[in-house]
This record gives structure tokens, sequence and C-alpha cells, in this order.
């Protein structure tokens, strides 16, 4: 099993390009199964969940190949096979975002429940209530979720009862082709859903409202083929900012959206780390330890649960005490002990964590436990004197393309030990 070896103490220096966001391309993807012709996508990362995503599409018939210039080109006109099996999804809870699709084309589908981070519950009661509105039966039966629409779905008024950005985008591309005219109201409004519903119109889609709570999307009689390209990683993003901010360093992200990232940028400036924002970059530098401060995680456009994890490792050096309120997920507090190895005065009661900002971090054997976890034991693992050994790292790439690399490029003694798995351009899945 692959291992992540930092040594820390040093400050970060320089630029580095952010990546298509992996969060976008993962419904993007699957959105290629509506397309009657090929669908090409720039800026998709690679990634372990990209991988698992293409390997899907490729088990249902579709036609897969990453090109040598990076741009990935999917053909769905072939697939037959409207299933997506445990053995194939069981790492990914985006496996979800093939159901609305797969139902939409062929009127039935069969999708494994989705696995992923252990970070919560996170069911998709909310998605099936959708599709049930629109006309579809659904079945739970051993781990599959089995639906049908024989007739075809319908145009539906949906209210969600909590903003789900997976269901938003499944109910979303559902509606595309249905017989007349949805509204999901109290919909996500993350930048995300919004590159989905600017894609999803390239290629013919009827949808307006998307960036507000209420979406309205109009059933059209086919999607056509057509070019996508996937935004930037706003995580990503943010990821490699706070390893500049956690060294006392001077990072610039590139080829980035400095929109999509407000609440954090606001935050770290709270914090005292001076932050300039062009066009397509965002550059921070801290230049004296930082002060805490408080963060709700809440949906779009809120301080994002995906960046709770890493902002908690920038406050276990702070000056003073912050507190960390998670409101998203309800187990997103793994990450909390590993850090405490490192040195770390964290307490938890509840979704609420309060962290005492300590002098400095050491150097400790960790795990990972998520994705979002992984990233904030790196963070540490940079400031932190000595040797940090990260281990599970299988979970950091899921969402961070070569981030040993990128993050070596700023200066981290940072290596991989073991056999890594990589995702080679020019795979084909045909």
């Amino acid at each position: 099993m692959d291992k992540i070896i930092i040594r820390g103490g040093a400050p970060l220096s320089g630029s580095v390009a952010a990546s298509g966001a992996k969060n976008a391309a993962l419904p993007l993807l699957a959105a290629a199964i509506l397309a009657e012709g090929p669908v090409s996508y720039r800026r998709v990362p690679h990634l372990r969940d990209i991988s698992t995503m293409m390997t899907l599409l490729a088990y249902q018939g579709a036609h897969v190949h990453f090109d040598d210039q990076s741009c990935l080109h999917i053909d769905t006109r072939p697939a037959d096979k409207p299933e997506a099996p445990y053995e194939l999804v069981k790492t990914m809870r985006a496996s979800a975002l093939v159901l609305g699709p797969m139902l939409a084309r062929f009127g039935t589908a069969r999708v494994s429940l989705p696995g992923g981070c252990a970070i919560g519950a996170r069911p998709i009661d909310m998605h099936l209530k959708g599709l049930e509105a629109m006309g579809a039966s659904i079945d739970v039966s051993q781990g599959d979720v089995i639906a049908r629409a024989e007739h075809g779905l319908k145009g539906a008024h949906i209210m969600f009862d909590q903003v789900t950005v997976t269901g938003t985008e499944n109910l979303m591309m559902a509606a595309v082709i249905a017989d007349g005219e949805t509204i999901l109201d109290n919909a996500a409004r993350e930048p995300e859903v919004v590159n989905l519903a600017d894609s999803l119109r390239t290629l013919g889609a009827d949808i307006e409202g998307d960036g507000s709570n209420r979406i309205t999307i109009r059933g059209v009689n086919s999607i056509r083929a057509g070019d996508i390209e996937v935004i930037p990683d706003r995580i990503e993003t943010a990821t490699y900012l706070a390893a500049g901010i956690i060294t006392g360093g001077d990072v610039t992200v590139t080829d980035t959206d400095p929109s999509q990232l407000e609440a954090f940028i606001a935050r770290i400036r709270d914090a005292g780390v001076d932050v300039e924002c062009g066009r397509d970059t965002i550059r921070c530098r801290a230049t004296r330890r930082l002060s805490s401060v408080d963060i709700h995680t809440m949906p779009h456009p809120g301080f994002p649960t995906d960046l709770q994890a890493q902002f908690m490792a920038l406050m276990t050096t702070a000056e003073g005490t912050s507190i960390i309120c998670e409101t998203i997920f309800e187990n997103r507090f793994m990450h909390v002990q590993e850090l405490a190895r490192m040195g770390a005065d964290i307490s938890l009661d509840g979704n609420t964590a309060v962290v005492k900002g300590v002098p400095a971090l050491s150097a400790a054997p960790v795990m990972a436990t998520d994705l979002r976890a992984s990233a904030s034991l790196v963070l540490a693992g940079l400031a932190a004197e000595g040797e940090t050994e990260i281990s599970r790292v299988y979970h950091i790439d899921r969402g961070y393309e070569r981030i040993e690399e990128k993050l070596q490029k700023l200066g981290a003694d940072i290596e991989r030990h073991s056999g890594s798995e990589t995702w080679m351009r020019g795979v084909t899945f045909d």
C-alpha cells in the first residue's frame, strides 16, 4: 500500500496550475449517457474516481478514450447495459449520478448503492423521491436501486428537503429529455452544478436558473454531440494555497477561478493572510502567525465542507482558539485524532470542534481516513518539523492529481513510497 513521506518545516513558494474539478467532471461524464453522439471533454483530471467512472461507462458499452492531448472522448451510442454493479462503484459516491441519465435514456436502470468516503450516511433518498415524482417506479433490493419508467419520465415540481448537490445534478440530467417542464426548488448552487447546466445547454438542453435555488428544465427530444470543458478545481486550489499558508510561504495558483472561493478567501484574510486575486490566479502570502477564525460549513456560497479539514489544519497553529462547526456531514471529524498525534489541541462536542492553536506541530506516522482528511494531514506534515508518514493515501488519489509532484514544484520535500497506480493518457476502453 502506498505511503507519502513528508519532511516538513520549510516555507513553500512558487506557482502551480489548478487541475479540472473532480466534482464537476464526474456528473459531466455521466451526462454523456444522454448524448446521441460523441462528447469530448477538456481538462479532465487523472484521478481514481475518474478512472472508475470511465470503467463504468465502458462496462455499459460506451467507447471511452483519453487522447494524447489529455482530451477525453466518450461515445455512449453503443451502450446497452443500464447497470452500475457493486464491484465497479463500491469506492465511489458519484456512481449514483448515472441513475438519472440511464433511466431517462433506457427507461430502466439498476445501480448499486454508492460507496466512497466514510464521512456520513449521505443517503440518496431525495434522488429517488424526485425520480418517483417524475413517474418512475423504484425498488431497493439487496443493495441495488432498480428503477423503471417504461413510458418515459415526466416533468414535475420537486422540492428538496435539504440542499443536495448530487441530487440536483441527477434530477437535472433526468429531466433534460423528460416530457414537459421540471422545476427543482431548494436546488444546489455550487459551481459544479452551474458547469453541468452550461455543458448540457451546449449539447442542446433547455435549462435556466442554475446558480440560484430554483432550476427550471424543459425537456427536449434529444441531446447532441459536443465539446465540454471542466471548470477549475476550487478545492484543490484552496488546498495548495493552504500549503503555502501553513508553512509561512508565498504560493500562487494559476488557471483557477477566484469567484468560486469567496468564502474561503474571506476567512483566510480574517486570519491575517495577504491575498491577491487576478482574473484566473490567486496568490497567498503568510507573513506572520495566523489568527484564529471560526467557520461553519454551509452549502455554496457558504464555506465548503470539502475545505473544513484543510482549514482545521491551518487553525492548529494559529494564535487563539477557533470554533469549527460541521453542518453538512455528521462524521467528518475523523482527521481530528490524527492531527492530535501531531500535537494539535482539538476537542470535539458533537458537530463542533474547538481548536486551540499550538506553537508548532511535530511529525508523526498518521493514517488517512477519507479524501479531504488526507489533505489536512499532508498540510500538517508540511508544517511539522521532522518526517511525517501518511498511510492509506489511496484516499487522496481520488481527488488530487499528482499531489506530490505539484507540492514538489513548490519546494516541498515530499515523496511517494511503493508502486503507485497511475492513470495514463492514451488508455482506451473501446
